[in-house]
């Protein structure tokens, strides 16, 4: 979503004709000043980054985000750099969820008084000497979190947020039990979430802070672990993202490359089969909770990486992995909700002279004959099928792809799309016209014509100033 798209064939002007489709024509353009200041590239670079990171903006403006954020990342000292970057999403607009753990804090208090670390399945065993450890640490941590959210410091991120944080016995528990004639004791399991008050806090503009602690009817408390608490409080809250800060940089393939998304079906697959690591297989298994109790994404990401929360949520290749019910690509053709994606992306491209400039009531006029591919609620391409049926041909116009999808066979998939729908309308042929991206349709079979194998209809909108390429594919 990023900056311009550079795969583009000639779009259309409005020609007032009775002939709709595209007018191979530059538009008249008033009072253009004679010389526009060079912009330096850094500025330049500023400029395509803060556009591109809009669309996300929207979309997430008044979402739901519950973030889980591991002991061992405040245990490395990141934790200022993480809250910077979570006090700017809600500043944004979103409404921020943040759950901490405590593991290796619990385990420096147990190592403080001499004690030893229990374990059973993966799972802590809570005696009363842990859990008053527990208890210490997550009080310690809630502290420091409050703390770090209250910097107003100049010259930092932070610089004049006024952000307030709410925390309390949100969390209702009860105890594991006897696990395999393992007492777990003070170690427990989340029953409930008081997502009334949850809700009126972010409501009210703050920032909910949840501990991995939680308290039964009779006044007991009982130690959690934080992807309890966050995948729990994700589902009741109904929740738009759940993203765990892992030790991995997320879920690996088969040939160890981080899988940048998985279908729930295949991260079910994953933890049946074991062979991860046990902390990722204990995220994942709660990320794929997650999504079963209804929250449509879930992520785990690098807790290491310097902004990652922020790389994983704005960039359309994100950073870690991302868990969801089925693939969120879609590629259909458009609505007139989507005219305003359609705009966005090849708005660029028209400004540099790629795109013949087309206004947005021609855009709404023939939506109908847009394809575009959708990613997570973004368009990252699209392009317009033109028939004439009367000389068995139609016109492909308006490709383009967002450069960040370049090279990911997004346009692949668009053009083989138009062609299926010319197809389907008995056309026999397909042509674009094209004054820069002539290589890229030659590789996919398309041959150089002339205009004179055009439809007369559009021979004669043809615009000799531009001397567009005419390449024709027999379909």
């Amino acid at each position: 979503m990023r900056g311009r798209g550079r795969c583009g064939t000639d779009a259309a002007g409005d020609s007032g004709r009775k002939y709709t489709g595209p007018v191979d024509s530059a538009p008249f353009v008033a009072d253009v000043p004679a010389a526009v200041p060079a912009v330096s590239e850094d500025k330049a670079g500023f400029v395509a980054w803060l556009r591109a990171v809009a669309p996300y903006i929207h979309a997430f403006r008044g979402r739901t985000f519950v973030v889980g954020v591991p002991g061992e990342l405040i245990e490395a000292g990141r934790l200022n750099a993480l809250v910077q970057d979570l006090s700017l999403l809600h500043a944004m607009g979103m409404r921020i969820i943040v759950v901490h753990g405590s593991r290796p804090q619990v385990n420096a208090q147990l190592r403080l008084r001499g004690l030893q670390t229990q374990y059973a399945d993966g799972r802590r065993i809570t005696d009363a000497a842990a859990l008053e450890c527990a208890k210490e640490a997550a009080g310690e941590l809630r502290l420091d979190m409050e703390a770090a959210f209250s910097q107003g410091l100049p010259n930092t991120p932070m610089a004049h947020a006024s952000i307030r944080v709410v925390s309390g016995n949100f969390v209702v528990a009860r105890p594991v039990g006897i696990v395999g004639g393992v007492d777990f004791q003070h170690t427990g399991v989340v029953r409930k979430i008081d997502t009334g008050t949850v809700r009126l806090a972010i409501d009210a503009g703050a920032i909910v802070l949840l501990s991995p602690l939680g308290y039964s009817p009779t006044g007991e408390a009982f130690n959690l672990s934080m992807e309890d608490v966050a995948s729990s409080t994700a589902v009741a809250l109904g929740a738009d993202k759940l993203v765990l800060l892992s030790e991995s940089a997320g879920v690996p393939g088969a040939s160890g490359e981080v899988l940048s998304e998985i279908s729930e079906a295949a991260a079910q697959a994953l933890v049946e089969a074991g062979g991860l690591p046990g902390s990722l297989a204990f995220q994942l298994r709660h990320a794929l909770r997650a999504c079963e109790g209804g929250v449509p994404r879930a992520h785990i990401i690098p807790q290491g990486l310097d902004g990652s929360v922020l790389l994983e949520l704005f960039r359309h290749e994100g950073v870690g992995t991302m868990l969801v019910k089925e693939t969120l690509q879609a590629l259909r053709e458009a609505t007139n909700d989507d005219v305003g994606g359609i705009l966005a992306l090849i708005r660029p491209l028209e400004e540099d002279g790629t795109l013949v400039r087309r206004d947005r009531s021609l855009i709404e006029r023939e939506v109908g004959n847009f394809t575009v591919i959708e990613h997570d609620g973004v368009i990252f391409g699209c392009a317009a099928l033109y028939s004439f049926p009367e000389d068995g041909i139609g016109e492909m116009a308006c490709l383009a792809v967002n450069p960040t999808a370049q090279g990911k066979g997004d346009g692949e998939m668009i053009l083989q799309r138009i062609e299926q729908r010319a197809r389907a309308a008995g056309l026999k042929q397909l042509f674009v016209l094209t004054t820069r991206t002539m290589h890229w349709f030659l590789k996919r079979g398309f041959v150089e014509g002339s205009v004179d194998q055009l439809p007369l209809a559009r021979q004669n909108l043809y615009n000799w100033q531009r001397r567009s390429r005419v390449l024709i594919k027999d379909l």
